[in-house]
């Protein structure tokens, strides 16, 4: 790629670089920001060691569990339409009990959606969308989740920036889906080439999301 090229791509980045909170969740026909534990600013979590990296630091109580059938859209829309490049992805959350109770802790998440890169220009898919969703498995068991949505800014080389809210949902139907599951902290280490990489020079040639494989039942 030439060094225009790449300077273009720098620029453009760092233009994109505006703190931005995901203030709504979209369930099936329903949308609420009532159910969303919303961040207490829009400053990124810069940890992924950090049990901070499950929701967002100290995000306020979320005052209703929306209800959704598996199988229906599922996602989040943000405060404003900028975004950092970076991948993103969405992950379900089994709440041992109910959604309301759990700090999101112990190995019960899995990831349903993300989003990556393309090549030749390259770039990152969910730049600019004012919102991400994807459907929740068929199959997935009913029951309370928390669903939480990271976005991960690479505009700074080595210092990742993730974007997170956690929503609480309870899905219906008769899924009696098993997915490999995760915590979080841990899904992730500091050192996975998906957050070390410069995403400006050399330009990545390929790139893998951060954390497990998307689960679709």
């Amino acid at each position: 790629m030439k060094l225009t090229s790449i300077l273009s791509l720098a620029v453009a980045a760092q233009s994109a670089s505006a703190h931005y909170i995901w203030t709504t969740v979209i369930a099936g026909s329903t949308t609420s920001t009532s159910a969303v534990r919303q961040p207490v600013n829009n400053s990124p979590v810069t940890s992924v060691t950090s049990n901070d990296v499950r929701c967002n630091v100290n995000p306020g109580q979320a005052s209703e569990t929306v209800s959704v059938a598996a199988g229906s859209t599922i996602g989040f829309k943000l405060d404003n339409t900028i975004y950092h490049q970076g991948p993103a992805a969405i992950y379900l959350g089994k709440a041992p009990s109910t959604a309301a109770s759990w700090d999101g802790s112990g190995a019960n998440w899995f990831k349903i959606a993300e989003w990556g890169a393309t090549f030749n220009p390259f770039g990152f898919t969910d730049l600019n969308a004012s919102q991400l969703t994807t459907t929740i498995p068929a199959n997935t068991p009913p029951g309370e989740y928390l669903v939480r949505i990271e976005q991960i800014g690479l505009h700074v080389a080595g210092a990742p920036q993730w974007y997170i809210s956690c929503a609480q949902i309870k899905i219906t139907g008769s899924g009696s889906g098993n997915p490999p599951k995760v915590s979080i902290p841990g899904y992730v280490s500091a050192s996975d080439p998906g957050l070390t990489v410069n995403i400006y020079y050399p330009v990545p040639t390929s790139y893998k999301v951060p954390g497990p494989a998307a689960w679709r039942g």
